[in-house]
């Protein structure tokens, strides 16, 4: 009887292990199911997304692409049907036609820029960049563009700011920023600009005082086509990309930007890693 007993306490335990390691596999198997049914789905969301992005990018395009184009031919199709025109009116007509001409390029540029940084077709050269000539060789090239608002640009740049990375994309960074300021500062006032060297990477600040960025819109401005509100969409006729390119240009060099603003006063604060 005793044997009997034993035998089926062994029976008993072994199927119970069986079915224990059954469970077990059942339980990791299920997992990895899940596992994989979530990353399938982050994929399928990330196609959508980009297939959005696509759609996003045509739509874009058109619409502001639209508005500049149909004021440079209504202006030439003046220009050509009134011969008679006083040489005033005229030379005023073709420098209105030629400015929106002009930003017809500038909207171009920026979503060629877009496009192949989507693509991954722009890879950029990896170069010794002497910053802080890069930035002193920009700040003055602004100055005729500082004019029409009575603007003064303020630089304070440490020497020696050295990184590594493409000296045409950050050049384009601090050139969008530095736009994006001259856009929103008040009249005749001052845009500063600084930077120096903290912690191993190179800091540099670009502030300006004007129409100021609401605390909760301070995570969006990067986005891509992303604008505020019509009143900045119509002050500066924006595609609403610069600071997106900004962005992706400077992440790709292992830096980060930022910015913060107390509904006045403006700070955009740009990270590299020093050399």
């Amino acid at each position: 009887m005793k044997f009997w007993v034993g035998f089926l306490a062994l029976l008993l335990a072994a199927a119970l292990a069986f079915l224990l390691r059954y469970y077990r596999r059942w339980r990791r198997a299920d997992r990895e199911l899940k596992t994989v049914a979530e990353e399938l789905d982050v994929q399928r969301r990330a196609a959508e997304q980009e297939q959005k992005r696509k759609k996003d990018l045509v739509a874009f395009l058109a619409h502001d692409l639209k508005t500049p184009l149909t004021s440079v031919v209504g202006y030439l199709t003046l220009l050509r049907d009134k011969p008679s025109l006083y040489p005033a009116e005229r030379e005023r007509y073709t420098a209105v036609a030629l400015e929106k001409a002009q930003r017809l390029e500038e909207l171009l540029g920026e979503f060629f820029d877009i496009s192949r940084m989507e693509l991954h077709q722009d890879e950029g050269r990896r170069d010794t960049v002497q910053l802080t000539l890069l930035l002193e060789q920009i700040t003055d090239e602004f100055y005729p563009l500082l004019g029409d608002k009575g603007l003064k640009l303020e630089a304070d740049i440490a020497p020696g700011l050295v990184t590594v990375g493409d000296a045409d994309k950050l050049a384009r960074v601090f050139d969008n920023v530095l736009r994006n300021a001259v856009s929103y500062s008040h009249e005749d006032g001052a845009i500063r600009l600084s930077a120096d060297l903290e912690e191993g990477s190179v800091h540099i600040r670009i502030a300006n005082r004007g129409l100021g960025i609401p605390e909760k819109e301070l995570s969006n401005i990067f986005d891509r086509f992303y604008r505020l509100d019509a009143a900045r969409s119509t002050r500066t006729g924006g595609a609403g990309l610069g600071l997106a390119i900004a962005k992706e240009i400077v992440d790709d060099h292992g830096g980060s930007i930022a910015a913060e603003s107390n509904g006045a006063d403006t700070v955009f604060h740009i990270v590299l890693p020093a050399l």
